[in-house]
């Protein structure tokens, strides 16, 4: 099949970039594929992390051979009419957006509509129903309100990364009988490459917790630095916690509690956005990772912990239940609990030093892309009725 893939760029780079370019060097074992990426997705004075916007922080490659166009502006002219040319060379089966930010939508609503007149079918692909930090301003949320339904109407089928997920879109939108298929995100492992120079202030006699990520509020940081706070000295002595993130939405609560921690001396904290050869070397540094989120559809950190075989503490929130299911090395617990979060540390020392295997696939994340181009060629009747 042809196959175009619209998705992140690397200018405004994030998890949905590497997720977007993972999943067509996947897509292409099989297919042709094409793709489209978001080049500005809002005026930079705008974006959380502006000051690294256009930085070289990866060194991703595309396949061999992509019709690539890279990419699409925000205020669209002349962008848009090189992306709409794109389609029309490449007239593919299949274009499938990615969701994950209502910045997009205009362009995806008229891309959409391109493709649909070029005689594709249109497929989205949610990491999450709408940003959080976006579901809290008014006029993004009402915009988001106001356009989505109309992509959605152009939609022949929806993939999601959970069950969770699954039901929280049929309850968000009217989505009738098209088919929603259901996949985890596939391994990120291309940060776990070979002969790293581990990266870490810990002593090799101390387990280095790290927490890796975005900074925001319902990553959960300050539970994680309270139940560190928590640990009495003789156990705190034999941990290191090490905090790499880039902070957002002004949530500065977790970097003041890192200042006023008793245990301040035994924690790096690394305030910013990180390169490729630095996520290996914090990962490769690490014993175990705790990612304490308040809720979450998908993670791209513990699908990267997964990849590198390391113990994970891990809420129980969201997809997240559903990823880690089947990943020995997992420990649950539930969300805004640092109590319960201090004693699942304590369970790490018996868990380190062991290499987890990941339960997940490209190979297998392919074959659920498969199913559903089978299930949308059966399914035009279905998406007659749900669209009157």
């Amino acid at each position: 099949m042809r196959v175009c893939v619209v998705g992140a760029g690397t200018r405004f780079l994030s998890g949905i970039s590497y997720y977007t370019l993972r999943l067509v060097n996947a897509l292409a074992q099989e297919h042709q594929v094409s793709m489209i990426l978001m080049r500005q997705l809002l005026p930079t004075f705008l974006y959380p992390g502006r000051e690294r916007v256009g930085k070289e922080l990866t060194k991703m490659q595309y396949p061999a051979g992509t019709r690539l166009f890279d990419g699409v502006d925000w205020y669209w002219i002349p962008s848009i009419l090189r992306a709409i040319g794109l389609l029309g060379r490449e007239h593919p089966d299949t274009v499938v957006f990615q969701w994950w930010s209502g910045t997009v939508l205009h362009s995806y609503l008229l891309l959409a509509l391109v493709a649909k007149l070029f005689g594709a079918k249109v497929v989205i692909e949610f990491h999450e129903v709408l940003d959080t930090g976006e579901w809290r301003i008014l006029p993004a949320r009402l915009y988001a309100r106001l356009l989505a339904p109309l992509l959605l109407r152009l939609t022949s089928a929806f993939i999601v990364h959970s069950e969770f997920d699954r039901k929280a879109l049929q309850e968000h939108y009217r989505l009738g009988k098209r088919p929603i298929e259901v996949m985890h995100l596939g391994p990120f492992d291309h940060h776990a490459v070979q002969d790293v120079q581990p990266v870490r202030e810990a002593p090799s006699s101390c387990c280095n917790l790290l927490f890796f990520g975005v900074i925001r509020p319902f990553k959960g940081l300050e539970d994680l630095i309270a139940a560190f706070d928590s640990l009495t000295e003789e156990e705190a002595g034999r941990y290191w916690l090490t905090v790499v993130g880039e902070t957002w939405e002004g949530w500065s609560l977790p970097s003041e509690l890192i200042g006023k921690s008793r245990y301040r001396e035994r924690i790096t904290f690394v305030n910013r956005y990180v390169s490729d050869e630095e996520v290996a070397g914090f990962f490769a540094g690490a014993d175990a990772v705790a990612l304490p989120y308040h809720r979450s559809s998908a993670s791209g950190p513990l699908h990267t912990t997964m990849s590198h075989g390391l113990p994970v503490i891990v809420t129980r929130v969201g997809g997240l239940i559903e990823a880690a299911a089947g990943y020995e090395g997992a420990i649950m617990v539930p969300p805004k609990d640092p109590t319960a979060i201090a004693n699942a540390i304590r369970q790490l020392t018996a868990m380190t030093g062991k290499h987890y295997t990941d339960p997940h696939s490209w190979k297998r994340n392919v074959e659920h892309y498969r199913h559903l181009f089978r299930s949308m060629d059966g399914s035009s009747k279905a998406l007659d009725e749900a669209l009157t």
